[in-house]
């Protein structure tokens, strides 16, 4: 007993031991690997991605939780060589390095942190941060003087800041008071007035403190200036109110203000205007475009514009235009060789998304190359020479693995080489060299680059290599065979002899001979390919035609009796043309209801009333002016009460005279209306409700217009021709909305519209127009965008060519005589398959078009209705009755088990 107790006591220390030594490992040694493994991912992903700018983020605030000072600062400084810091980042360190150097005698090292952090942005707390530090030094020989000197240059750069600037201006003043003295007491009057001449929120009680502190009054200059800022302010306050109240990054309403400040015209107001715009929009590539472009052709100040161009690159370093703008404003401002070279590298390394990015930047490089070659030394020329071969090695080994394109198709660096060559070295062996690789690199088939070739000879060679490049391109063109033709025919009655024309007649009768049997066997093959296309189309046709007999021939009657007639069948046979003609004057189907009908419930009933009250309403047109309506359409079935519904809609554009929804015979909405204002002005307003959604359905809204005066009216008329401005985008996810297309496009110029392609029912089909400014900016959008992957979606863009739209594929054209036969009329009741013939069926008239019907039989039906002389005989009342009771006594041998409604009928016949 005691040796069981002494095991279970054992057994019980060592489940203890377990448990004790688990909760230790979790509560100790896991939470060590967890910080392990955090502090070890982000410099693991930043050793594979430099770049990774949210890393960086990540790595320094786990280091600043931790308290290690020492990497804190190297992963700042590794972040602030990379990318520019926000405002918060730089604030983070500053602090922290103040905090360390509190007991260091050298203060020069916090300068050095601040000189950098206000390049990066134009930041008011950071200059104020600044001149606060620079505060406690001024105790240091020349202390006062730096104060003030910092000072001065944050009022110069944040000073005009409308809703911060205030701040900055007030700190000096109390600084100057700080100090105060006989001799500071100018001093301070002169900030009072600059602060004044300054439009600043608050700005009255900076006024009321002046009058306040001025023991002499306020100067009329002041309070000149000081009125003169007070209305700029008021011109400026809807702005700055529309920038408290949206959300960042706030960039319409800055758009909106830069746009007032350029109208305006102040450098310094557009300048810090643009500033604070960047601070909030720093990832948008073409805000750095304009602010750069307004440098460039308005301050034109070397300093200026060259850190903002270093600043835009700096942010944004995947857009190529503004390394290529960057680079120009280098040369343009007389920045030494090695530096522009630096930023070209820099430019390679950027990481562009387009491979004629690269091409384009190549060109930009070797454009100033050119520009700065003195070419009667060898010096520079080897430069630009060794540029021009190291590009093309670039494009074929890196941007072609990198994207599978050269991105240079027609091989315009080589051709610009080919040109420097032959007109500035006088080198025209080198220039064909290079026009022979180009033509190799599947160009020989485009007359242009032949004719290209031929200008370059033509100018610098002579007319033996003329007369061998036109021959070469008759033999190799298949584009415009006609004109490189003509060209060299040209040529020859210019420069050949009788032999040379001769020649150059036999090839080019030769090669147009073979292009027209080429272009005669291409036709019949795609004449072929529409035949076939046709008939494929007849023979889906004649499937349904066969498909519908069938059906029809189902519900037919079994032999021997008469089919009942169902309520359905007779309702669908009866609206086969339009309910419009359905009802008569005495109620929805007249005084007797079609044999099967069963009255329905008696809500229907009331809705069909309304209905048929509402179409009688419609046809009175003393109350109806389509001039003050709209027509709506595409609405849902299911849509309930629909008047109230478009009445709420549409009461915002006008008082409304009233609303006609149409309903179907049975009560229920068809899905289209009309509204009816009490003025015209009203319809403009209207129309701006198009495709507004309604239950889940786009809202169609058009004029309304009476289609029997005028048929060809059509509210939609898109174009079916070539439209060199506007590009179609297909392969869209169709998650992708209006607005994400639009910043996707937006970049590569002037948008004027953009417009989703949905179904009926409001469903995106993946395709898209946009339409821009121009053709340039639609051609370079082609080529940037097409191919690229957009959600995971790789799209097709183009320009767009709406196919021609044939007679025959109009709706209601699926039959060619359809429209040549007049309609004819059944009345208001319509006609119904149902509907009894009192013609016999052998006196219908024959269909067939090879006899010559008259008097209602064929010609050659009856020999004995045809005369000796082969002419048709008319059939006599008798005949007619002859055949009427022949007719009649089939049906009676037939009529043996027809029921007390057959024998009805049958009486009826009679």
């Amino acid at each position: 007993m005691f040796d069981n107790m002494s095991a279970s006591a054992a057994s019980c220390t060592s489940s203890i031991f377990i448990i004790h030594h688990s909760l230790y490992l979790l509560f100790n040694i896991v939470p060590l690997l967890i910080v392990c493994v955090i502090f070890c991912f982000p410099p693991l992903q930043l050793s594979i991605n430099a770049f990774d700018y949210n890393c960086h983020v990540d790595l320094i605030k786990l280091l600043k939780q931790e308290g290690e000072l020492v990497r804190l600062r190297k992963a700042r400084q590794k972040m602030s060589e990379l990318f520019p810091l926000t405002e918060e980042i730089w604030l983070d360190w500053l602090k922290d390095e103040i905090r360390l150097t509190e007991e260091e005698p050298n203060r020069e090292k916090v300068y050095e942190l601040f000189e950098k952090a206000i390049k990066d942005y134009i930041c008011p707390d950071i200059w104020l941060e600044y001149a606060q530090y620079s505060i406690g030094g001024m105790g240091s020989p020349g202390g006062i003087d730096k104060v003030r000197s910092i000072f001065e240059r944050a009022v110069t750069a944040v000073g005009l800041h409308m809703t911060k600037g205030q701040t900055v201006w007030e700190a000096y003043r109390e600084f100057e008071n700080a100090i105060l003295s006989t001799a500071q007491l100018e001093r301070i009057h002169t900030l009072f007035r600059r602060q004044l001449a300054v439009p600043l929120m608050d700005m009255e009680a900076t006024y009321a403190e002046y009058e306040e502190w001025s023991e002499q009054g306020v100067s009329e200059g002041v309070i000149h200036q000081y009125r003169k800022a007070l209305k700029q302010l008021e011109k400026c306050k809807p702005y700055e109110e529309s920038l408290m109240a949206a959300e960042p990054p706030k960039l319409a309403e800055y758009q909106s203000y830069l746009d007032f400040e350029l109208k305006e015209g102040d450098p310094a107001r557009v300048q810090i205007t643009f500033e604070r715009t960047m601070a909030e929009n720093c990832l948008v590539p073409d805000m750095w475009a304009k602010y750069n472009t307004y440098l460039d052709r308005q301050l034109k100040v070397r300093d200026m514009v060259l850190s903002t161009h270093e600043r835009a690159v700096r942010n944004c370093p995947w857009t190529m235009g503004l390394w290529k703008s960057y680079l120009l404003a280098l040369e343009r401002h007389g920045a030494d060789h090695h530096t522009v070279s630096d930023v070209f590298e820099k430019a390679l390394n950027a990481g562009f998304i387009q491979a004629t990015d690269y091409v384009e930047i190549w060109q930009a490089y070797l454009d100033y190359l050119r520009r700065r070659v003195d070419f009667k030394s060898s010096k520079e020329l080897e430069e630009l020479r060794g540029a021009f071969a190291r590009s093309l090695d670039y494009m074929k080994q890196d941007v072609e693995e990198r994207f599978g394109e050269s991105g240079d198709p027609s091989c315009l660096i080589m051709q610009i080489w080919a040109r420097i060559e032959a007109l500035h070295c006088k080198n025209i062996q080198k220039a064909r060299e290079l026009w022979d690789s180009i033509m190799t690199k599947g160009n020989a088939k485009f007359a242009n680059m032949w004719l290209e070739y031929y200008n370059l000879e033509r100018s610098y060679g002579d007319p033996v290599h003329c007369r061998k490049a036109l021959h070469r391109a008759v033999q190799c063109t298949s584009d415009y065979p006609e004109h490189v033709c003509e060209v060299l025919l040209t040529f020859e009655r210019v420069e050949g002899s009788l032999e040379d024309w001769d020649l150059a007649v036999q090839k080019t009768e030769t090669r147009l001979n073979r292009v027209n049997e080429q272009r005669a066997k291409v036709a019949e093959k795609e004449a072929n390919m529409v035949r076939q296309e046709e008939d494929r189309a007849d023979q889906r046709r004649k499937n349904r035609s066969d498909k519908k007999f069938q059906k029809k021939t189902q519900k037919g009657t079994r032999a021997g009796e008469k089919r009942k007639v169902e309520q359905d069948d007779y309702h669908n046979e009866w609206n086969e043309d339009s309910d419009e003609y359905m009802e008569t004057e005495t109620g929805l189907f007249g005084k007797n209801a079609p044999p099967g009908y069963k009255p329905g419930p008696p809500g229907a009933k009331k809705a069909q009333q309304e209905a048929a009250a509402q179409r009688q309403n419609d046809d009175k047109p003393e109350l109806r002016n389509d001039n003050c309506s709209v027509f709506i359409s595409n609405l849902t079935y299911t849509l309930e009460e629909p008047e109230a519904k478009l009445r709420t809609l549409f009461e915002i554009c006008g008082p409304i005279k009233q609303i006609r929804p149409v309903f179907s015979n049975k009560g229920g909405f068809k899905g289209y209306g009309y509204v009816q204002f009490e003025s015209s002005v009203s319809v403009p307003e209207a129309l701006k409700l198009d495709r507004r959604e309604v239950e889940g359905r786009p809202m169609f809204v058009s004029p309304c217009v009476d289609k029997n005066k005028n048929p060809d009216f059509k509210v939609f008329k898109y174009n079916t021709s070539l439209e060199k401005q506007k590009i179609f985008i297909s392969g869209l996810p169709f998650s992708c909305t209006k607005e994400q297309l639009e910043e996707l496009c937006k970049s590569h110029g002037n948008i004027k519209e953009v417009r989703l392609v949905t179904y009926r029912s409001g469903k995106p089909k993946g395709l898209a127009y946009v339409d821009f400014g121009d053709e340039a900016h639609a051609s370079q959008a082609v080529l940037k965008m097409d191919g690229m992957e957009v959600e995971g979606n790789k799209i097709s863009v183009a320009i767009s060519n709406p196919p021609r739209r044939n007679v025959m594929d109009k709706p209601g054209s699926s039959r060619p005589g359809a429209d040549l036969m007049p309609r004819q009329v059944f009345g208001s009741r319509g006609r119904g398959r149902t509907q009894l013939s009192l013609l016999p069926r052998s006196l219908h008239r024959q269909s067939e078009p090879a006899g010559k019907v008259e008097n209602g039989t064929a010609a050659a039906q009856n020999p004995a209705t045809t005369s000796t002389a082969g002419e048709t005989k008319p059939l006599s009342n008798s005949d007619f009755a002859k055949m009427l009771l022949k007719k009649l006594f089939t049906r009676v041998t037939d009529c043996s088990g027809l029921s007390e409604g057959g024998w009805q009928a049958f009486f009826f016949l009679l």
